[in-house]
């Protein structure tokens, strides 16, 4: 039996997940990051290991025919997966966040119903894809995927225990942390 508690949490592409993140795992020093494993290659500051473990498709096909993830999807040409064995030994020292896509969620929902679901909301589409095109790291036929991924993964927040909107940062990562804080003691 795991000792923490698993959130997840979910938005599209751009929405500013990695930087609430950063200031919630700041703020709370019994959570943990489950680093996922994708065939996508770096962004510029991505490091091995901490912002994911970046693997071919190859090697990725072989750990799904391994049964080596909780959950893995594909999109934008790109598969994203969470390592399992390294997400229960995480829980096994405290609380964990997944970074991960509405149909990982939803595999996340069926394998550990107990899990928080959170879904954060750009202001606008607009403000979106703005964010998007600011990155400079992103092709324009990525950006178009995304955008185009974007309008589905929104649709489906009505199933998430929680909706919050990236507006403000600050604002956003403390909805976020006073989720926390609610779904960690009833644990």
């Amino acid at each position: 039996m795991s000792k923490g508690k698993l959130f997840v949490i979910s938005g599209a592409s751009g929405v500013g997940k990695s930087t609430v993140l950063s200031r919630v795992m700041a703020a709370r020093k019994d959570l943990s990051f489950s680093v996922s494993a994708t065939t996508r290659p770096p962004r510029p500051g991505e490091q091995e290991g901490v912002s994911y473990y970046f693997v071919t498709k190859p090697q990725f096909e072989q750990m799904i025919a391994e049964g080596a993830f909780l959950e893995y999807d594909d999109h934008a040409k790109n598969y994203y997966g969470t390592p399992r064995l390294q997400l229960e030994e995480k829980l096994q020292h405290g609380h964990v966040i997944l970074d991960i896509e509405p149909n990982g969620a939803a595999a996340v929902r069926k394998a550990r119903p107990d899990a928080t679901l959170i879904f954060i909301m750009p202001p606008s589409a607009e403000v979106l894809e703005q964010r998007l095109r600011s990155r400079g790291d992103t092709s324009q036929e990525q950006i178009a995927l995304r955008l185009e991924r974007a309008k589905w993964e929104m649709d489906q927040r009505s199933w998430y225990d929680h909706v919050v909107v990236n507006d403000r940062v600050e604002a956003c990562a403390d909805h976020i942390l006073q989720i926390i804080a609610h779904a960690a003691d009833e644990n």
